[in-house]
């Protein structure tokens, strides 16, 4: 392995902004590779490693599959692909996405700290959500450092606060103090890493998940109980994981969500849901008055005007629907302010 330690960074909204002061602080001898995903759409421009090689000394490259890691280069996630660490090298995948994403944090948190152990280190930056939090929880587990940007100093505080919440950090830190602990960490002057912990097997399942093996060959099922809910993604029967930590699920074609992340798609989709019933209500009512105004003025005894009266009578419902789906958006949008 060319590489004693390895950093993990994870981050979503607010996290151009935020990785552009991290890296303009390191080094470009930085002694050891720094790994980044930052959540993307499918349809994203691959720009952020470019913006984050014009942001400081340190070397930065989109990833290719297979790419050797090395000392003193930030290797960053493309768009719509999972990035997994293995010795020596990263591996792009199509695995299922995870909390809603492809790239997703998790999975390169994991896969990191199956390979590195206690030389693994994980940080969590600005985001939505909680993302990382799971796989922080997995580089704890097998010894590695867990650093946390202190949520009070972040663009968008959630993802940091979950990681808090439900990890024990080693390092709670404003971003302008990361930098130094990162480099202390990793320069050989800081303590030496713990005996790493037994190799935990839900974190080798998962990584082997994200890596496109078939979830129930995998021994996905041995890993939670069916629950109520389906899977948003492919409507799928969601276990529920026995985790210690937080509530997790997980689909047997290995989607999976935080809870977070599972509520923010229910209410998205129900949000869509609602206004496709409003749009499909609006038409009704349209084609019914149409249609009773034509019969009403060619054929005045055809009953053109019931019809009339029960498309007006339709408009009025999908006026409340769609007083209520905008109430409801809008509750929405106030409470992820909140």
């Amino acid at each position: 392995m060319p590489s004693k330690h390895i950093v993990v960074i994870g981050t979503s909204a607010g996290g151009i902004e935020t990785l552009r002061e991290l890296v303009a602080a390191f080094p470009a001898d930085f002694p050891a590779p720094v790994v980044v995903v930052m959540h993307l759409s499918p349809e994203s421009p691959d720009v952020l490693a470019g913006i984050l090689a014009r942001s400081g000394p340190m070397r930065a490259v989109l990833v290719r599959n297979g790419e050797r890691l090395t000392d003193g280069t930030i290797f960053v996630a493309p768009a719509d692909r999972h990035l997994l660490v293995e010795p020596g090298r990263l591996r792009l995948t199509r695995g299922p996405k995870e909390n809603r994403f492809r790239p997703a944090i998790d999975p390169l948190f994991r896969s990191a700290a199956q390979v590195y152990g206690p030389r693994t280190v994980g940080v969590i930056l600005s985001g939505n959500l909680d993302d990382g939090t799971a796989g922080m929880w997995a580089i704890k587990q097998l010894g590695g450092v867990t650093i946390a940007q202190d949520p009070d100093t972040a663009l968008f505080r959630s993802m940091p606060e979950s990681a808090v919440r439900h990890v024990r950090m080693d390092y709670v830190l404003p971003l302008n103090e990361i930098p130094a602990v990162l480099l202390h960490l990793v320069s050989g002057t800081g303590p030496e890493p713990a005996r790493p912990a037994p190799t935990v097997p839900a974190v080798d399942l998962e990584v082997r998940i994200a890596a496109e093996a078939n979830p129930i060959e995998a021994g996905l099922l041995e890993l939670g109980d069916p629950s109520a809910f389906t899977c948003p993604e492919c409507h799928g029967v969601l276990l529920q994981l026995r985790d210690a930590e937080q509530i997790r699920f997980r689909c047997h074609t290995g989607h999976a969500f935080s809870p977070q992340s599972l509520i923010a798609e229910v209410i998205e989709r129900t949000d869509a849901a609602l206004w496709n019933t409003v749009r499909a209500m609006q038409e009704g009512a349209l084609l019914l008055r149409t249609v009773g105004e034509h019969l009403d003025q060619q054929h005045p005894a055809t009953g053109g005007a019931d019809l009339a009266a029960r498309g007006a009578e339709l408009l009025r419902h999908a006026e409340t629907l769609r007083l209520m789906a905008t109430a409801h958006a809008r509750g929405e949008t106030e409470a992820i302010a909140r």
